[in-house]
């Protein structure tokens, strides 16, 4: 089942286009790491899956449906925004009463216990907790509305490491017990190396690499070796970077093939490497030979 399929999704504002032909699907089951430089249009697509903004261009469907189509609709998605955002006059049990009535298919339950878990004072104003605290309350309220997709726009970019590491816990154990696809956007990819099981990689409105982050990582190498013209290469490799100098040359690629030329010494890249490469180099292609002084 795909959770989120969209199709040649724009957004425009004014003359400026903060999303253009954008083109993705997401199998419900993952939790989908999505990264890209700022300005790629991370957050307008997930603002226009959770249906708080509708495209310009192209169509999108998420869990079955037209996002924000209906409250049926809504209740299959859970939101949390880039700033965590909750109500600083409402305490921390006020919202979840809210939660109660504008959710259809609230967990009173499953937020009672994650609150007491988790140490909140039910009456203390959302406004006076602290940011780790604040974000983990909207999590508890994306959580309890029991939605099929949750969205999290950059919810730990602000917290520090160990509120980082409690909400990357916290997010896990919610995953795992209640079934839910998850799609986290960050900038930090060592926190994505530790939850997500998939990669989303969007550069310019367009999306580089969607993939498991096992195979990705199994399917990428670093290759180094005496300068070569990259035409010369294996049709099955497809180059990501390539740098060279006078002597040498080193390319990442991307195959299924294992590497049998004797030539190159092979490297293995980590997630970040990975996440870099495609970013620093927004076209595959295979450059003619310059070198680098």
């Amino acid at each position: 089942m795909t959770v989120l399929r969209a199709q040649g999704v724009g957004k425009k504002y004014n003359r400026k286009w903060a999303l253009a032909g954008c083109t993705l699907e997401i199998d419900a089951g993952h939790v989908t790491g999505l990264v890209g430089p700022n300005g790629a249009g991370k957050s307008t697509l997930l603002n226009i899956a959770s249906g708080m903004l509708r495209p310009t261009t192209g169509t999108i469907e998420v869990c079955g449906g037209v996002p924000g189509s209906g409250p049926a609709q809504l209740a299959k998605v859970g939101y949390v925004a880039q700033n965590t955002p909750v109500y600083s006059g409402l305490t921390v049990d006020e919202h979840l009463r809210l939660g109660a009535r504008l959710n259809p298919g609230w967990d009173h339950d499953l937020a009672a216990k994650r609150v007491e878990r988790i140490g909140l004072d039910p009456k203390q104003q959302a406004g006076k907790l602290s940011g780790g605290q604040r974000a983990q309350l909207a999590l508890t309220l994306g959580i309890a509305k029991r939605p099929e997709l949750l969205l999290l726009d950059e919810p730990v970019a602000a917290l520090d490491p160990l509120a980082r590491r409690e909400f990357l816990q916290d997010l896990m154990e919610a995953v795992a017990e209640h079934g839910l696809s998850v799609v986290l956007s960050s900038h930090l990819v060592a926190d994505l190396e530790r939850v997500c099981d998939h990669l989303v990689v969007l550069v310019d409105s367009q999306v580089r690499v969607a993939d498991d982050v096992e195979h990705l990582l199994a399917t990428h190498h670093r290759l180094s070796g005496p300068r070569r013209d990259l035409d010369t290469l294996p049709a099955d490799q497809q180059v990501v970077s390539a740098r060279h100098t006078d002597r040498q040359t080193t390319v990442v690629v991307r195959s299924d093939a294992p590497i049998l030329d004797p030539v190159w010494t092979v490297g293995e890249l980590t997630l970040e490497d990975l996440v870099l490469e495609y970013m620093s180099n927004p076209v595959t292609v295979r450059p003619a030979l310059e070198v680098l002084r």
